[in-house]
Parts: structure tokens; sequence; C-alpha cells
């Protein structure tokens, strides 16, 4: 990696600060990022909602199941943002083998169990890491930061919970009298609740999943900077390049 082309301030941060870098991130680059990441949530929610006819249980399930896959999306576009670069939805096009296909099984399965999927996910995705490589520099990326990175995916989980609460709440506020299907979405397992909970799930996870990854990538970012002294090299590239 280029380290004087990146066009973050790099200096040694305590993870918390670098979550709060990793949001500002997703903030100052909103469009890049949900220009490309809103078009494959959409073919992700579209495909998962073929299931509610037959099984309504299953939408839901398939846009969680899919997280770890759309937050590579993410990452691609965040990746290119700390070298100062727009990406549109042509060049996501031109990347989507690295991008959408490759390890695509260990993201589906063995990532989606991962307690601290959007900070190791660079080393997988930025890297190329594999075999023994990757298991070695994920054990040095997480000494003594596992806490750190699973607090980090326990609270975007409770946020994602809460959002999803509070619009179903909302939705069940608004609802016409006597549409219990909204109010109590379970009581008769009917189509149109599921339909309503998928696309209540599908709006928090558009939303809140690029912060999520905006987060664990500035964690990642800020690792390095504390094992290889990206700061100190940046700063020496600059007087001296």
């Amino acid at each position: 990696m280029k380290v004087d082309a990146l066009t973050l301030e790099l200096r040694p941060r305590s993870m918390a600060e670098a979550t709060d870098l990793g949001i500002r991130m997703i903030q100052a680059n909103a469009r890049s990022i949900w220009r490309c990441f809103a078009p494959v949530h959409a073919v992700v929610v579209a495909l998962a909602l073929t299931t509610i006819d037959t099984w309504p249980w299953l939408s839901g399930l398939l846009i969680f199941w899919s997280k770890p896959w759309l937050d590579r999306t993410v990452l691609f576009v965040l990746s290119r943002a700390a070298f100062g670069q727009t990406t549109r939805l042509s060049d996501l096009w031109r990347a989507r083998k690295p991008v959408a296909w490759q390890r695509l099984l260990v993201t589906l399965s063995a990532r989606r169990f991962s307690l601290w999927r959007a900070y190791t996910q660079p080393i997988d995705q930025l890297e190329g890491q594999r075999g023994s490589a990757l298991h070695a520099r994920s054990k040095t990326m997480l000494n003594r930061q596992r806490g750190h990175a699973a607090a980090t995916q326990a609270a975007f989980g409770c946020l994602e919970l809460i959002l999803a609460a509070g619009l179903l709440a909302a939705a069940a506020w608004f609802s016409l009298p006597g549409r219990d299907a909204v109010a109590s979405p379970w009581s008769d397992g009917s189509t149109s609740a599921a339909w309503v909970l998928t696309l209540i799930y599908a709006g928090v996870v558009l939303f809140l999943e690029p912060f999520y990854v905006g987060a664990g990538f500035a964690m990642y970012l800020n690792r390095r900077v504390q094992l290889e002294a990206w700061d100190v090299e940046q700063e020496f590239r600059r007087a001296f390049g």
C-alpha cells in the first residue's frame, strides 16, 4: 500500500476515536458509498422478497445472512476513498469479480459468524492474504483488540435492533384500526406482515451497514498505524518526497 498516497491524517488513535473516524469517512463519501451500495442491496432485497409467498420467515434471514457479502461493496468504495478517489457504479462493475465473487463461500459462511467481521475483512479483501498467512495476519491484528472489535459489532447490532423496533412501532402506530398484521406481525403469519418486516429490516441495513463497515475499516487502518508506524512513514515521505 502506498502510504504517502493516503488522504487520511495518519496518527495513533484509540479504537474509539478510530471508530469515530470511520463514521466521518462514511459521511464524507456518502454519495459514492450509497451510489454503489444501494443497487447491490436492492438486488439482494428483491431476491429475498421472492421467498415471502412460500416461506415468509426466510426473506429477512436472507438479508441478514448476506450482510458480509454486502460489506464488500462498501469496503471497496472506502478503500478508494482513502486515496481520494470517488467511485461510480461503473467502477464497481469493472471490479465485480474480486469484490462480488472472490471467496464467496467463505464470506457467506465463516465470516457470517465472525465477532469482528468489519475489522478483519480488509485483511482478506484488500491485502489478499490466504491460508496460514491470513490466519497469522488476523491473529496479529486481533492481538489485544478482540474486545474493541467485538464491542463495536455488538454496538451496531444493538443500533440495528433499536432502529428496526422503532420503525416497526411507527408502522403499528400509524396503521389503520383493525389491521393487526402490522401491530402484531407474527400473530397470523400473514404475507403482508412479512412484507412489512422485511422492508423495515432492509431499510435499516441500507442505512446502518455502511457505518459499521466504515468503523471497522478505520479500526483496521489505526491498527496498522500502531503496528507499522505509518504515521512516521507518511511524514518522512512528505518531507523528503
